[in-house]
């Protein structure tokens, strides 16, 4: 078993509880967006993998390019493909909690 690894961001944290980094998962990445109040996460995609976000805690604004806004609320769902250029913004009063699943072990992010 291995612990989870926290990075903290100006705008909340990532949390990784399961990839190849960690030693626990050769095929998946598991893990937790936190995002603080009005706070944004940066624009990027994933050029190796898709990405599917659940929202556990708070009310989400999801920008995806070609398919515009969504608000997700708690229990919510997206899925986005590999390439896809996408944005999460808190919009709630309180910290978002999103669980963030990727379809592989390695995941790569590209962003601005």
């Amino acid at each position: 078993m291995s612990e989870a690894e926290v990075v903290p961001q100006e705008w909340g944290a990532l949390t990784w509880f399961a990839n190849r980094a960690l030693g626990n998962s050769e095929e998946v990445t598991v893990g937790r967006c936190l995002l603080h109040p009005g706070q944004s996460n940066p624009r990027h995609y994933h050029p190796n993998c898709s990405e599917i976000l659940v929202v556990f805690k708070g009310r989400v604004k999801h920008t995806i390019d070609g398919g515009g806004e969504t608000e997700l609320n708690e229990g919510d769902t997206v899925a986005i493909a590999p390439n896809v250029w996408h944005q999460a913004t808190n919009i709630g009063d309180g910290d978002a909690s999103l669980l963030i699943v990727f379809t592989s072990a390695d995941r790569e992010t590209i962003g601005e």
